[in-house]
């Protein structure tokens, strides 16, 4: 068995680069970008009001008194130069006029007719947003997963269209005689297929278009024919099949398909009956078909994958502290990802691993909103010992 970042290791090398395409920016919320966007222009692209009130020269104190001689609005510039004794009735956002040095906020102001004059206690900030204040032309946004900020960001920019990732197609296949769909009237011995509906939604949110395939039963010519469907796909994931059984038939299938297995069993648990490789021109995944083994391998595997197909440089999940509730005791020959509760803490949350783990248990999952990680090895913990966690 190999260890989970070995296993990492081995499957990100497996991913192709990733391959641009260049889409309108109202298309690209949740793409990768991969290129670096540069701006076109400075934000903002002139020294602008910060309030609403009167441009001026110099730092006048209270009692001065100013002739309007115009007004500036946003969109509407004042042409003109403004002379010491002079101000321009100004709005926020809108360009600072020639010769202005300062905006008295207009709370600050007794205007009679054409004439202000400034109030005691006046304050003594300029209120002017400076050329460039918040970005300069030529200064970039780096490559990353685009948020619905950066969309607004690179608009400022002046950049009407980006370069990102393709979406990778990731097709899933379930596997097994015991399965039905959802809907279905099983028999006495046979259970639903429900793996495949959390990780679709998994694949479809970490940017992957998604294909739900068939259920591929437990012969070889079924498992052919339904993997020959994955045609096209980047990376294909079987459900099931991973173990080394007489009817665990998919490693048989893949080579049969001119595929090939880079690594087959992780020291992890839940999912040690983890495979991976090629299969024709995908990236192949093998997941358990134990429900919280296929979903605790899919946030350690197959979502890094799809991140590192779109040119993620950290596609590795994210892991947090906390404080652990109540002792656990030792991990054993495996890293163990322990389904368990976050509750607030002092200076970090508390984490409580649920007492039973079976790998089969979907409730305990739902419940779950962490994966407590006990490294391989691990000693028995004390309540109150700091330990790392992935949130879910």
């Amino acid at each position: 068995m190999i260890t989970v970042a070995e296993a990492q290791a081995h499957l990100l090398a497996l991913a192709r680069p990733a391959r641009p395409e260049t889409i309108p920016l109202a298309q690209a919320a949740g793409r990768w970008m991969i290129d670096t966007a540069t701006a076109r222009r400075d934000q903002p692209p002139f020294d602008a009001a910060a309030m609403d009130g009167y441009a001026v020269q110099g730092t006048p104190q209270p009692g001065a008194s100013f002739t309007v001689i115009g007004e500036a609005g946003a969109g509407q510039a004042y042409r003109g130069h403004l002379a010491p004794d002079e101000a321009v009735r100004i709005f926020t956002g809108a360009p600072v006029p020639q010769g202005a040095t300062r905006v008295i906020i207009q709370e600050d102001v007794i205007r009679d007719g054409q004439r202000i004059t400034l109030r005691a206690g006046l304050d003594t900030a300029t209120h002017i947003r400076a050329r460039g204040q918040d970005f300069a032309a030529g200064s970039g946004l780096a490559p990353r997963r685009l948020r619905p900020v950066d969309l607004a960001l690179l608009a400022a920019m002046n950049i009407p269209a980006v370069t990102v990732a393709r979406r990778p197609v990731v097709a899933i296949v379930a596997t097994g005689d015991e399965l039905v769909v959802p809907g279905d009237t099983p028999r006495d011995d046979q259970i639903i297929a429900s793996n495949a509906y959390a990780l679709l939604p998994m694949a479809a949110e970490a940017g992957a278009i998604v294909r739900h395939l068939p259920l591929a039963r437990d012969r070889m010519e079924d498992l052919s024919a339904v993997l020959a469907m994955t045609e096209g796909a980047d990376l294909v994931v079987t459900i099931g099949g991973a173990s080394v059984g007489d009817h665990d038939l998919v490693a048989r299938a893949v080579a049969a398909g001119d595929g090939n297995l880079s690594f087959h069993r992780v020291a992890l648990r839940p999912g040690k009956p983890l495979m991976a490789g090629t299969f024709r021109s995908a990236v192949f995944l093998g997941l358990p078909g134990n429900p919280v083994s296929a979903i605790v391998c899919a946030h350690l595997f197959m979502l890094p994958l799809i991140r590192s197909m779109q040119g993620s440089n950290a596609p590795l999940p994210t892991h947090a502290r906390a404080r652990l509730a109540s002792p656990t005791g030792p991990a054993g020959p495996r890293a163990h990802y322990m389904r368990a509760k976050l509750s607030p803490g002092v200076d970090l949350p508390l984490i409580a691993p649920f007492a039973n783990q079976d790998s089969a248990l979907l409730t305990t999952l739902s419940d779950a909103d962490a994966l407590l990680i006990r490294p391989l090895g691990d000693a028995a913990r004390t309540a109150g010992e700091v330990v790392e966690f992935l949130p879910i």
